[in-house]
């Protein structure tokens, strides 16, 4: 067997890649710039979930003065699947099965809900709605399902949008101001 010489040994041991301090130091940094960046995208997902919240709450507004105005002779949906039965003459109803499958809905990290109470003289509506069911007002809520997400908010039929870092469903009355909340432009 022959002998190596040591250059031959130097040049073997450059060869065999990295060290274990090599790989050590590549995880080190990998864990650095990792905990670097979680917050900022935890921080990015809950706006992102915060907007698509309020879009939504524009999109139950609208949809309930659409509903009153030409559907509900003056009153509103007492709930989300009243709002997704169209009207008749129409495939299109006021909002659409993503918000309107249940009671209360989630979508986009927020639970949805919307509560009118029912007037014994309201009108039957044109899309199904049975006579003393419509309510002459509503509040609708969008409450965040991640615990650590903190904006709340809320709305009724006076079509202002509010802000809070607890629940507004309970206090938010069916028409006029919130007694509590931050109100958004």
């Amino acid at each position: 067997m022959a002998l190596l010489e040591p250059r031959a040994v130097a040049r073997l041991r450059s060869e065999r890649g990295f060290t274990l301090i090599d790989m050590l130091f590549v995880i080190g940094l990998i864990a650095l710039l990792s905990t670097l960046a979680v917050p900022g995208l935890t921080r990015a997902r809950g706006a992102a979930q915060a907007s698509s919240a309020l879009a939504n709450l524009r999109l139950v507004n609208s949809a309930q003065l659409s509903f009153a105005i030409s559907c509900g002779l003056g009153f509103y949906s007492p709930d989300l699947p009243t709002l997704g039965n169209p009207p008749p003459g129409s495939d299109a109803p006021f909002i659409g099965p993503d918000l309107s499958s249940g009671a209360t809905v989630n979508k986009s990290g927020y639970q949805f809900e919307v509560f009118g109470t029912a007037q014994a003289n309201a009108p039957a509506s044109c899309n199904g709605l049975a006579a003393g069911l419509s309510a002459p007002g509503y509040k609708v809520r969008a409450d965040p399902l991640d615990p650590q997400i903190t904006r709340f908010f809320g709305s009724n039929a006076s079509g202002l949008m509010y802000e809070d870092s607890a629940s507004l469903f309970g206090g938010m009355p069916e028409n006029g101001p919130a007694a509590g909340g931050r109100l958004i432009q």
